[in-house]
């Protein structure tokens, strides 16, 4: 005689959430000591920085200046695709170096962002 056993399938191991599917991020503002805060996930950078005084420049808010250049200093994989104004504002070096426009990126993941803080009149 012989003796099956049965039971149940193991259970699968837990997956981390997709980047796409969080609900919110957390962006830190370096330039501005640091501020961290946290906004729903695809946000643009410039309107969670102005919603929370996170310190990026602005002129327009519409890609024509190149004002809120910034850089992406961690997390640049959680920023969206490359938008044409940018590239006006943009070399192919800077892009490569993590820089983007606040005005013309969304964020989808945690960010670390700098800028170049406007002189001081």
């Amino acid at each position: 005689m012989t003796q099956e056993t049965l039971g149940t399938a193991p259970a699968a191991p837990p997956t981390a959430t997709p980047t796409a599917e969080r609900a919110t991020v957390e962006v830190t503002f370096l330039t501005n000591a640091g501020k961290t805060v946290t906004a729903p996930s695809n946000s643009n950078l410039l309107r969670i920085s102005l919603r929370e005084q996170g310190g990026i420049p602005f002129k327009c808010g519409g890609g024509i200046c190149g004002t809120c250049r910034c850089r992406i200093e961690q997390g640049l994989e959680h920023t969206d695709a490359v938008k044409p104004k940018e590239r006006k504002h943009l070399s192919e070096q800077d892009l490569a170096e993590g820089y983007r426009m606040a005005c013309q990126t969304f964020v989808n993941g945690d960010i670390a962002v700098s800028w170049e803080p406007k002189p001081a009149r």
